[in-house]
């Protein structure tokens, strides 16, 4: 039964810091304000002492569509999986102590669900404590009626990236340090948010929309990056493309035909025996990266499947953590 995040919202925090495996499934308003959560927020001992939400549009999103205004922002089980997205908007996690920099994290679900509480949550947490402020990113379900279709959660990711850069101040950090992070479907909407920060995807709504949509760096953690075969056995190609897409959809939305010299420096981590995005969407990406001169750096696991998010202690997998906080202090995005 899905229930409102407000009233689920606690017991999500418990799962931060319990990682289990999971795979991608088949398958008019003022200026946004950030609200906080108030009896809701997560415990005191969460690395984030609140919890606030950021609506991303200041009305309806780009195209309309989608669930109905009038129920809850979206719904949320238990377990943290998310659907029903009918406003798309950012859940603020704060640090202890800022060390300048912010990072904007989408869960992966195969663009059916979101995994708010496997990977977008404790993920956050755990950036908290290196001082990161992390924001997971709610985006629209394109298979819940949106008219923006596949567009629809790339636009929920620029406006993101901009929000989040544009209340620098307010929260903290610099807004020349502002990354993006993703997971499985997360990994290729995040894919598409550090390589498409350019494209006319929606109309400016506010001034918000002149800030630039480009994030300073970029971590695909067993991300979806093609669409195309033999590497399209995925519901994140089923949802955005459907079962027999055209060869121009196809070139569209996989990440890797569109990567410019200007995408932020990348990490990439996967494991080999992933069964879901095969190992070669990451060979890919890298592939591409090198090849318009991209900084960027891959870690291949043997073994940790897909899912893993901050990987299983004492799993080959579980490394990666430590990599991308050693990769992101040598960038000079995290600071101590």
């Amino acid at each position: 039964m899905a229930l409102h995040r407000r009233t689920l919202l606690t017991g999500t925090a418990a799962l931060a810091l319990a990682p289990a495996a999971a795979q991608e499934r088949p398958a008019g308003q003022d200026k946004p304000r950030e609200t906080p959560l108030g009896h809701d927020a997560p415990p005191e001992t969460a690395p984030g002492a609140t919890l606030e939400v950021m609506p991303l549009w200041p009305g309806r999103p780009p195209g309309g569509g989608g669930p109905g205004p009038d129920g809850p922002r979206f719904d949320e089980s238990r377990e943290g999986v998310v659907t029903g997205v009918a406003e798309p908007c950012l859940l603020v996690m704060r640090p202890a102590r800022s060390t300048g920099s912010a990072m904007v994290i989408a869960a992966g679900g195969g663009y059916r669900r979101i995994d708010l509480g496997h990977e977008a949550v404790p993920v956050g947490r755990w950036l908290n404590s290196l001082g990161v402020t992390a924001f997971a990113l709610v985006y629209r379900l394109p298979g819940e009626g949106w008219a923006a279709g596949a567009d629809a959660p790339i636009q929920d990711a620029l406006r993101a990236t901009r929000l989040v850069r544009a209340r620098a101040r307010r929260y903290g950090y610099e807004p020349n340090r502002v990354g993006v992070m993703g997971f499985s479907a997360g990994g290729h909407l995040m894919g598409a948010a550090s390589t498409r920060f350019t494209a006319p995807l929606y109309k400016p709504v506010d001034e918000d929309d002149a800030v630039s949509a480009r994030p300073d760096v970029a971590a695909l953690i067993y991300p979806v990056i093609t669409l195309k075969p033999p590497f399209d056995r995925t519901s994140s190609r089923r949802v955005l493309v459907g079962d027999s897409p055209t060869r121009i959809a196809t070139e569209t939305y996989s990440v890797e035909t569109r990567v410019p010299p200007e995408t932020p420096p990348t990490f990439l981590a996967q494991a080999a025996d992933d069964p879901i995005a095969v190992v070669d969407n990451s060979l890919l990406m890298f592939s591409a990266l090198r090849a318009v001169e991209v900084p960027v750096e891959m870690h291949l696991f043997e073994r940790g499947g897909h899912g893993f998010n901050l990987g299983v202690p004492g799993s080959p997998a579980a490394a990666w953590p430590g990599l991308f906080a050693t990769w992101a202090r040598r960038r000079g995005f995290i600071r101590l």
